[in-house]
């Protein structure tokens, strides 16, 4: 796959004015007059008694879901207002999400935020902030989050998106989520340093663009089967030797 996707999509989608860039206001919480419209949505039912069960924690710049002692890793790079990645996590993630429950896979996610940069606006750093939140809250709490966040991303990629309050909603369908400290976290972007330090981290590999999946080290050149779980599971068997 062209890890140069992203970009050019985004490209087009500025040239076609699609992309909205008004200003609102902010409101006490760090939120804006636009929580009230943020699209809420829940992981899948069928998936999302899997993904309760996954432990995750945080290794520097990555967060890990999975056993520690599974045999391969799987590196996946996203940004949370990323289409194409919101896209890979109803498909490909799904894959991997089954996989590190069975024990073969554990995944490592670098959480990008470059798109804040190049549309304005910090709604990407303010997702990854709350990922980052998620996974100090107990195993499986961070991969249903992860899996809701992309389901309500805003079509329009809007710089206002993912207000603190929109996330806090979001969470609302993640069970045992919702704590003083976690709402507190996503308030105050208690994580921001930590999301600048992922944001390094997928600058310097070389990806280029989201998602990009690399598997034991490897990049995975799937094209559009990474949206397809059935094509995306054919994938990961042949670059694990399945």
């Amino acid at each position: 796959m062209s890890v140069r996707r992203t970009r050019r999509a985004l490209a087009a989608a500025v040239a076609a004015g699609l992309i909205g860039l008004a200003a609102v206001g902010c409101s006490s919480d760090g939120g804006s007059s636009s929580d009230a419209a943020g699209k809420v949505a829940a992981a899948p039912a069928a998936h999302a008694e899997t993904l309760r069960g996954l432990p995750s924690a945080v290794e520097g710049t990555k967060i890990v879901v999975g056993a520690a002692d599974a045999p391969h890793t799987v590196t996946v790079y996203a940004d949370p207002r990323c289409p194409f990645c919101a896209k890979f996590e109803a498909g490909g993630g799904a894959v991997l999400a089954e996989r590190a429950a069975r024990g073969e896979v554990r995944v490592e996610y670098v959480i990008a935020s470059f798109l804040d940069a190049r549309t304005g606006g910090t709604a990407s750093a303010r997702a990854a902030n709350a990922l980052r939140a998620a996974a100090e809250a107990g195993p499986g709490r961070f991969a249903e989050f992860q899996a809701a966040l992309f389901a309500s991303q805003p079509a329009d990629e809007s710089k206002d998106a993912f207000t603190a309050g929109h996330l806090l909603r979001i969470a609302d369908g993640v069970d045992g989520l919702r704590s003083e400290a976690f709402d507190r976290a996503v308030r105050e972007e208690s994580y921001g340093t930590w999301v600048a330090d992922a944001e390094k981290a997928f600058e310097d590999s070389g990806v280029g663009g989201t998602p990009t999946v690399r598997v034991d080290g490897k990049a995975l050149d799937g094209g559009s089967g990474l949206y397809d779980a059935g094509e995306f599971g054919k994938l990961l068997d042949g670059a694990l030797g399945s």
